[in-house]
Parts: C-alpha cells; structure tokens; sequence
C-alpha cells in the first residue's frame, strides 16, 4: 500500500524541480531540468503528450542528454535510449529511531563546501556511486570523513519534493571500506533531515545488493521498484 504522505515520491525530480529547487531549474513550456553541472534529471508531467516531448527536446537541444530517472513515461521512438537501469526507492519510516550513532568512523565527519569539489569528483570517480557533477553539491548538505586529512567518505542531500529529502552519492574509497563509514554519515543525514521536520527516502540500483542490505540494516524499506531510462534528443 502507498503512503499518501509519499505521494510526492511518485515524482521526486519534478516535485523538487517546481519547489525546493526551483532556483536550480531550466523551464521550456511544461518541460524542466537542472541547470548544468548540477544535475542531468529532467521532468515532464505524469502523462505526457508529444508537445511537451517537443518543450523538453527544445530545452535540451538536438542531441541533448535527458535524463528521465524514474520517469515511467517513454518518450518518441525517434529518440534514442542510452541507458536502462532497474532500481527501488526506500524510505525510512516515520516511526524508526534517528537519535543513535551506529559506528565509530575512524575519522573526522566534516561538511563539505566549494572547496571540497576536486576531492569529491576524485572520491566518485573510484567509488562510483552515481552521477555527480562540479556543481551536484548545490542540491543539500554534503558531509564526508576525513581520515587523517584525506577524505575516504561521504553522502550527500540530492532530490528535495516537498516533506523528503533524498540521500545520496553515498560512497567510500575502495581501501577505507568495511569500516562503518557510510553507515555513519547516513545516519548524520538522517537526523539532519528530521531536524527539518522532513523524512529521508533515497534510491538504489537492484544489481547493488551490498548497499540495499546496508540501507535495509539502517531501517530503511522498500516503496516502489523503479526503472531508471536515459534518451538522447532527436
């Protein structure tokens, strides 16, 4: 059964597109997407018709990148797919305990800024958790571990729909793993968000089974599987 609390769920990058990230949005007629450098997600509506298809190829240009997420909607056979990718979304539910550390990190747990970037890149370009950009860290608040200086973890804030906040780019460096650092910073995020008086929710790949029996020992359920598609504009 679907919470009706997660209805905002069922559209994670519009809701966030039209709300908490509106200042980080590209509009052409009823088709949005992040600015560049932030994110590739796109958004049209739950039932889209071919004129909005056509605001979305407008906004992105011929040959453009759009990533649709978990979009159910398939646009024209003209474009061209680039990826499909099977994955679930999980929620923490309201109920479950946020207030206890689950680990020692081993390290400093710091937030991370502008000047962070080039370490952050470095990071998810060997841990690989997903798509993260120069400017991804504008979406939320960013914390890592740093390990003698050098920085082994971090999680971030990403999607935004009004009442949730999705974690994610949750990753460690291949030689710091087994250590309880990405346990450690999805807890902080946790706690951060409900400070907010809003829930965490966040998505992972089906084929990454390490990291849904890590979310799932963290509390976290399942909501709803998900196809995650990927077009190039004709």
């Amino acid at each position: 059964m679907v919470n009706r609390d997660a209805v905002a769920l069922d559209d994670p990058v519009g809701e966030s597109l039209r709300g908490h990230h509106a200042h980080l949005a590209r509009r052409f007629g009823r088709a949005a997407t992040y600015v560049p450098e932030v994110a590739t997600f796109s958004a049209v509506s739950t039932d889209p018709d071919a004129a909005e298809w056509a605001d979305l190829a407008q906004l992105l240009g011929r040959g453009g990148f759009a990533d649709m997420f978990s979009c159910p909607a398939v646009p024209p056979s003209d474009w061209e797919p680039v990826f499909v990718l099977e994955g679930r979304q999980m929620i923490l539910p309201a109920d479950s305990r946020i207030d206890r550390p689950r680990a020692e990190p081993g390290g400093e747990v710091v937030e991370l800024h502008a000047q962070d970037v080039p370490e952050m890149l470095d990071l998810v370009a060997r841990a690989q958790p997903g798509p993260f950009w120069p400017r991804t860290r504008e979406l939320g608040t960013y914390l890592g571990i740093r390990v003698d200086g050098t920085l082994v973890a971090m999680a971030g804030e990403r999607l935004r729909p009004p009442g949730w906040t999705e974690i994610s780019a949750v990753c460690t460096a291949p030689e710091a793993r087994g250590r309880g650092h990405a346990a450690t910073l999805v807890d902080a995020l946790v706690a951060r968000i409900a400070s907010r008086d809003e829930r965490p929710f966040l998505h992972v790949a089906e084929a990454n089974t390490r990291a849904i029996a890590l979310y799932e020992r963290l509390g976290f359920e399942t909501r709803r599987h998900v196809t995650f598609r990927g077009f190039r504009t004709p």
